[in-house]
């Protein structure tokens, strides 16, 4: 046995210095009432000590590995280790748990022995007067190291789930934290009580004077930005998603530090819990330069439709005076300058319409926002 490669491969278990389980401790309990001993461990052999997981009739959670009678045990793996009088065993004669405390007289130990072959300790048996025990109990002995291995099989796998689950948490953060806006987790229960499980850091871009922690555990806080013209359709947007689990989407106003408004747009899909409670998951983002953006391509729409309208209205009345009349010479060229003076006030008009769409598009390109000035 490779004994580094069986240290390394104990390590991967995370079972030394953990707390007692119940589901050990059971089968520590009943190779004491098969053997009729008052002691019985499981134990696991570190570099230097032998610590026990599971302890019934010892006071003490470790012993050196020198003093382990388990670390005769490791090189047997299919066997039982049993020592039926120490005092004429030289293994174990000058042990001074043999001289002294607990006063060892009889020894019996199952190996616990992993998938790939490593004994990381014994299921033993210990009384304080010698004494022997029979194929039957040497085999129930090894039935119950076997289960002991099997749950800490199922453990390792468990633990090993979630250190990955927990990484792909810590992934899936990160992702989250650098998303435009912010993503949420929103919960409401069957009084109405909100609460926020989850939040990116987007938030703190929102709300920078609110501490996550609390806002959290107080969603309110967080809607009491909300422009109160808009709270209404909110409140009434999110209740009606609670009641029929369709999608909420809504837009609102809310007050920023400097006192302005600016808009957010709110989308998540509700989901039923089984405690009766209803949990969004979505984001929102600030879509105030959109907003922006709209609202100036609508005036530009406007002038387009009412401020060109009357030199095109004129310049259509000059062709048909052009058309349904032979006109002198100083007739066409006032005509002609008419022409040219409308000419140059649609250029100019479109000129300023490009500038505009430019600088609109610029604004947009860059994510430059303008504040809405705040209207009660």
């Amino acid at each position: 046995m490779n004994e580094q490669e069986r240290l390394k491969e104990l390590q991967a278990y995370k079972i030394l210095d953990t707390p007692p389980e119940k589901e050990l401790d059971e089968l520590a309990e009943i190779a004491s009432v098969i053997c009729d001993t008052p002691i019985s461990l499981l134990s696991f052999v570190d570099e230097d000590r032998q610590w026990f997981k599971s302890i019934r009739g010892l006071s003490v959670d470790q012993t050196p590995r020198d003093q382990a009678f388990c670390q005769h045990a490791l090189h047997l793996p299919e066997e039982v280790l049993v020592v039926d009088d120490p005092l004429n065993d030289e293994r174990f004669k000058d042990n001074p748990h043999v001289n002294g405390d607990p006063y060892i007289r009889f020894y019996a130990g199952a190996p616990l022995q992993t998938p790939k072959g490593n004994v990381l300790g014994t299921l033993c048996v210990i009384d304080n007067k010698p004494r022997q025990i029979n194929e039957k109990q040497k085999k129930a002995l090894q039935i119950l190291a076997k289960k002991a291995m099997n749950y800490l099989e199922t453990r390792k796998i468990l633990l090993e789930q979630d250190t990955k689950i927990e990484r792909s948490a810590h992934r899936l953060k990160k992702l989250t934290d650098q998303t435009p806006g912010v993503v949420f987790q929103l919960e409401m229960d069957k009084q109405g009580k909100l609460s926020f499980p989850f939040l990116s850091k987007g938030i703190e871009k929102v709300f920078p004077k609110l501490p996550l922690a609390i806002l959290k555990e107080q969603p309110e806080l967080g809607l009491k930005m909300i422009y109160p013209d808009d709270t209404p359709h909110v409140n009434q947007t999110l209740n009606q998603s609670y009641k029929s689990l369709q999608n909420w989407s809504a837009e609102f106003r809310m007050l920023s530090n400097d006192n302005t408004l600016r808009w957010f747009w709110a989308n998540a899909k509700p989901e039923l819990q089984e405690n009766g409670s209803v949990m969004w998951y979505g984001y929102f983002r600030d879509i105030t330069s959109k907003k922006e953006y709209v609202k100036a391509l609508e005036q530009i729409l406007f002038d387009i439709s009412h401020v060109l309208r009357s030199p095109v209205a004129t310049l259509l009345g000059i062709s048909n005076v052009l058309e349904d009349n032979e006109l002198d010479t100083p007739t066409l060229n006032r005509f002609l300058k008419h022409i040219r003076d409308v000419s140059e006030e649609m250029d100019h008009c479109l000129t300023t319409l490009d500038h505009a769409y430019n600088d609109l598009k610029y604004k947009a390109t860059n994510k430059e926002t303008v504040p809405v000035k705040q209207n009660r």
